[in-house]
């Protein structure tokens, strides 16, 4: 099986061939080609026409890989994805089409090249429509860039879209997923120690869990007696000992803690907590 270098090799040569000789072999794998088409599947010879067919039509789903190089997917990833549709396109042409192979099989090459980035290539998973909205404007960038001569806007992108201006933020937002960094990444920090991006993040808040039952305790506090909020505020948020409520109220520690007893069930009972 020939190797990437062996295949770079060979199309090196084939673009130094005269002209003439390209032209020939174009015309011997369109004949190659027309009598696969023509040929029963469990023929002898099919299988190895077939394969010849494929290996004379690898060149060209190189050259359509190559629209791809610029957006960090290794080369020779993307010249395999491209023989599998160039193998989808040899294998489902008719003639009867009314076009010619290549024209027919770039838009399948091109197709399942597209396929591949947007199935394997984001770090974490996105809607498919956010996918296909983030590669049209990457592509509105990149050509408007080329018109304006500086970057475009969001703005800029919206309207030569047609699209909503929320809707092309959102394709902003959602290209940050397709590639994420490794926790591991050092970060240096400005007293110059280092450390690495998972040092940075912080930890769970336990008040967080909190929070809910405060917010949803605030109008049952309310409803207290003046009396019961004192006891309470002297308790909880004074730290006060019940010896030392009692001897604030006038009352022994033994109502102090019938008081508190009271108070607190009534309020679990209207959160709906257990006793």
């Amino acid at each position: 099986m020939n190797t990437p270098v062996d295949e770079l090799q060979a199309e090196r040569l084939r673009e130094e061939q005269p002209q003439d000789d390209r032209e020939r072999e174009r015309a011997e794998a369109r004949a190659a080609l027309s009598r696969l088409c023509a040929m029963p599947s469990d023929h002898p010879e099919h299988d190895a026409l077939r394969e010849h067919v494929i290996g004379e039509y690898m060149s060209y789903a190189r050259f359509v890989a190559r629209r791809f190089r610029q957006r960090g997917e290794p080369a020779q990833d993307l010249d395999q994805v491209a023989y599998l549709g160039l193998v989808k396109a040899v294998d489902n042409f008719d003639p009867d089409y009314g076009t010619t192979f290549l024209t027919y099989a770039t838009p399948i090459i091109s197709g399942e090249i597209k396929r591949h980035f947007r199935d394997t290539t984001w770090d974490l998973h996105v809607p498919r429509r956010m996918q296909e909205l983030s590669a049209a404007v990457r592509g509105a960038q990149e050509e408007l860039t080329q018109r304006l001569g500086t970057a475009p806007s969001a703005e800029d992108v919206a309207f030569f879209l047609d699209l909503p201006l929320d809707e092309v933020v959102d394709a902003y937002e959602a290209v940050a997923a397709y590639h994420t960094a490794s926790l591991d990444t050092p970060v240096a920090l400005a007293d110059g120690d280092g450390a690495t991006l998972g040092d940075l993040l912080g930890g769970e808040d336990p008040g967080i869990d909190l929070v809910v039952d405060r917010e949803a305790l605030k109008p049952l506090l309310e409803q207290l007696s003046g009396r019961e909020k004192r006891i309470l505020l002297m308790r909880f948020f004074r730290n006060m000992s019940q010896a030392e409520i009692g001897a604030e109220l006038g009352v022994s520690q033994m109502q102090v803690s019938r008081l508190l007893s009271q108070i607190l069930g009534r309020l679990r009972q209207r959160l709906g907590v257990p006793g």
